[in-house]
């Protein structure tokens, strides 16, 4: 709280937000698909300099109270900026190897187009439960699906929304995810009984997520065999297909398995394709130094462009070639251009006082228990549009309502599932939050392809508010309440 300087009013506080949907509303007028690239990053900078304009005009805010606080934003983000790097030469790295092409010419063969969507689904609600983490599933298993998806005709926005849903739905439920833990200790909620109470929510809204996915599949009208089999055909005559190349993501999975620390998950994982690389793919390797090198000096060059540059692969399909194609670690500057200047806007605001200010809005209109939970959700979506970081939200959040759900007799398990089901899951959903970013840039599928078909992300929130309206297993500490619940 601050208790040095005065809070700016609510509607001065909401003021930037107008401005940057305003902003944001001509970027994708103008840019479309490529506002990411550089246009958004404008946006969010502008909006910040009005920002720190109306904090330094009304008192609220000196420029050394912005220097502090964006310091502490960007810091707070810099290992994610570094996963986020490493991601990228674990992309590179995998599909050059062969890894990747074999995890879906193998996959072509086994899963049916009917089935594919719910299938991918659960594949990475599996993984994404046994992992913990939904970063490293969509960039190992879901790059893979989505060339299965596009293989078979499905559009991409419905590819990436059930690779996404799968994958957020398991990372939300799973002991070893950090959102996870972080939600139940910053509640001072025991884990498994966070876990457990979100299960009452959790589960509708990704069961009704499976059963739209299995119908949209059923409804799937089969590009044919061909487009099938001549993606397949392209990756055999490009790559070594071997099933021996699968025992890097098997390696892969045991590190995760025994909760290794991710940066050296990660560079191991692309250590390993390197090597896999080198040993099954040498003229490809060649092929991509394109110098006149000693031999192994040339492949040396190769691994170094595959993990950090762009490649580009000739299959002789020219969707494949796409889909095939990396950008490497220099593939994940934007988005991280993106994440220095989201982070930008969150510090003004937050030096300005403007979050604790539309934070104390959301606590004052909070009137029985739906309100409790409607706020809570309203004000996890806030800071995840401002904060652009789900583990900043979860924290702020969590923060915030502590104190007043001790004090209206709430257990704390309701705020910890309430602030679950708004921040982590709908992070994804926002384009300038780190998550948004990054499965966008990882997927190649732009945010606002993908939102709509992200089921389970946006059902999570509306059925804690459902759950809240009826009632359901919601329970008191104490029967010393401010109000009385409707």
């Amino acid at each position: 709280m601050r208790n040095d300087k005065k809070l700016p009013p609510v509607w001065l506080s909401f003021l930037p937000l107008v401005i940057l949907v305003l902003l944001l509303a001509l970027v994708l007028t103008s840019f479309g698909s490529d506002s990411l690239s550089g246009a958004s990053q404008i946006a969010l900078l502008v909006t910040s300099a009005c920002c720190i304009l109306m904090g330094m005009s009304v008192g609220t805010m000196h420029w050394e109270d912005f220097e502090k606080s964006i310091s502490k934003h960007i810091g707070d983000v810099s290992q994610s900026i570094l996963i986020l790097l490493l991601i990228g030469a674990v992309g590179g790295a995998w599909m050059a190897s062969g890894i990747v092409p074999t995890m879906i010419y193998y996959g072509l063969q086994i899963i049916s187009p009917q089935w594919f969507l719910v299938s991918s689904c659960l594949i990475c609600a599996c993984i994404s439960v046994m992992t913990g983490s939904s970063w490293t599933t969509i960039a190992t298993i879901g790059i893979a699906l989505l060339g299965i998806g596009k293989a078979q005709g499905f559009h991409e926005g419905w590819i990436a929304g059930a690779i996404i849903s799968g994958a957020y739905f398991g990372d939300k439920i799973s002991p070893m995810s950090e959102t996870t833990v972080l939600a139940s200790s910053m509640t001072q909620t025991p884990l498994f009984t966070h876990i457990r109470y979100m299960m009452y929510t959790t589960t509708p809204a990704f069961v009704a997520g499976l059963i739209i996915f299995t119908v949209a599949g059923l409804m799937h009208e089969t590009v044919g065999g061909n487009q099938s089999e001549t993606f397949a055909e392209g990756l055999n005559s490009v790559f070594h297909i071997s099933p021996w190349l699968l025992t890097v993501p098997l390696l892969t999975g045991i590190m995760i398995a025994r909760r290794l620390p991710a940066v050296i998950i990660l560079f191991a994982a692309t250590l390993m394709a390197c090597i896999a690389a080198i040993i099954t793919q040498p003229a490809l390797v060649d092929h991509i130094a394109d110098s006149y090198l000693d031999t192994w000096l040339n492949r040396f060059r190769g691994i170094m462009i595959i993990v950090c540059g762009n490649t580009s692969i000739d299959t002789g399909v020219p969707a494949l070639n796409d889909l095939v194609a990396t950008r490497g670690m220099s593939g994940m500057m934007s988005t991280i251009w993106l994440i220095f200047c989201a982070m930008t806007l969150g510090a003004s605001m937050s030096a300005a006082g403007m979050i604790e200010s539309i934070m104390r809005m959301f606590i004052r209109i909070t009137h029985n228990t739906f309100s409790l939970v409607a706020s809570t959700v309203g004000a996890g979506l806030f800071m995840n549009t401002v904060c652009a970081d789900q583990y900043l939200s979860i924290i702020l959040t969590s923060n915030m309502f502590r104190e007043h759900y001790k004090k209206l007799g709430y257990e704390s398990r309701l705020l910890s599932r309430t602030t679950e089901d708004a921040v982590t899951v709908t992070s994804v959903l926002i384009p300038w939050n780190t998550c948004g970013m990054t499965q966008s840039m990882v997927l190649g599928v732009s945010t606002y392809a993908y939102l709509p078909y992200c089921f389970f992300n946006y059902l999570s929130p509306l059925m804690s508010l459902a759950v809240a309206a009826i009632g359901y297993k919601i329970f008191r500490t104490t029967r010393n309440s401010i109000t009385k619940d409707s």
